[in-house]
């Protein structure tokens, strides 16, 4: 598999089945997550359920998010005209006009909690609870609100075009690499726009690890500016851009670490020894609001769950960095993305 033009790689493989043993801890581990899940519902409070709407073979995105007022018109916008039918949204003590923003939305249904983000397993567990209740038989986005997905042929074929295919492909799942975009200079400096996609306009087309994970078959991708920028010592502690966001959604299955790996293990099967259909999440983290955020997460600790270990990744943030360097390449469409070989259309011609 290639991910880039500079990539480090190792052996990848087939996703093999595990021993019984492995298999049979994967299946308890499966069930003690969707009983968490359960026991957690109790935490979430509706602000407005419009699921009644919900029509057989909608489309859904399942989002967690906080403070996000900024980001979230660009961010629905281009799902709903991705082709997303309705919207399950979990607020988790926004502070600004997130919760606005989602309500004014007659397609979008929102919980809100107050509780902890880090201890709900970083939003899965209220995650989990609303696809046990809604998510079963749909195919299900899961995203967060810095993540914009695109796919080859996006622009001309809508999320129902792209679940055909997974279908005739016999596919309940397809995965994405999360590519993290960057502004040219420092980023606190850059314009108040609201469209990200104008002011984040490169990223590193190579410089990726890539393996393949034991027990649960999934990928493990790192790199990238974060990895360059604030983790080059350490690089095995730098983000997981691998991720599997869109599923044929069953209430028996869950999400293990956030949405880099799921349960049954054979949703984790995105990539062969070939080409397959996949997609990338445009990862808008680093407008100019990030240093103002990570002066809060540095405060809060509730994105890592060991918190302290990554102080000097937001100290580093608040210093309002630039991440461009002479490597740095800019975005130019998907067409772009593949040529980099950092998406792939598979025979989807």
């Amino acid at each position: 598999m290639t991910i880039g033009r500079q990539t480090t790689t190792g052996p990848i493989g087939p996703l093999l089945p595990p021993d019984p043993i492995r298999a049979y801890r994967l299946r308890w581990k499966r069930r003690r997550l969707l009983a968490r899940a359960v026991r957690k519902r109790r935490q979430l409070t509706p602000v407005v359920d419009r699921t009644d709407r919900i029509e057989p073979g909608a489309i859904l995105l399942f989002l967690c998010c906080r403070n996000e007022a900024r980001r979230l018109p660009s961010f629905l916008n281009h799902h709903e005209a991705l082709g997303v039918d309705h919207i399950i949204a979990v607020d988790n003590g926004s502070t600004d006009d997130t919760v606005a923003h989602l309500t004014d939305r007659p397609n979008v249904s929102v919980w809100r909690t107050d509780h902890s983000y880090r201890l709900s397993r970083f939003g899965l567990d209220w995650i989990t609870w609303l696809m046990i209740r809604f998510g079963h038989g749909h195919w299900c986005l899961t995203l967060d609100a810095d993540e914009l997905l695109i796919y080859p042929h996006w622009q001309d074929r809508p999320l129902p075009a792209l679940t055909e295919r997974l279908v005739r492909e016999g596919r309940a799942s397809m995965g994405a690499l999360m590519l993290d975009l960057y502004p040219e200079g420092r980023l606190a400096d850059t314009a108040n726009d609201p469209d990200p996609l104008r002011t984040l306009t490169h990223f590193d087309a190579g410089n990726y690890t890539i393996r393949r994970q034991a027990p649960m078959g999934n990928l493990w991708i790192q790199g990238g500016p974060r990895a360059r920028n604030f983790f080059a010592e350490d690089p095995r502690r730098a983000p997981t851009l691998q991720k599997v966001p869109l599923i044929r959604w069953d209430r028996r299955y869950v999400y293990v670490n956030s949405t880099h790996a799921a349960l049954p293990r054979r949703l984790n099967g995105i990539y062969d020894e070939g080409e397959m259909l996949g997609g990338v999440l445009l990862h808008t983290k680093f407008m100019d609001t990030i240093v103002e955020k990570s002066s809060e997460e540095l405060l809060r600790r509730e994105h890592f769950a060991n918190a302290t270990l990554y102080d000097d990744y937001y100290t580093a943030l608040i210093d309002n960095p630039a991440l461009s360097c002479a490597f740095s390449t800019r975005y130019r469409g998907w067409r772009h993305l593949e040529a980099k070989g950092l998406m792939s259309r598979g025979d989807w011609v």
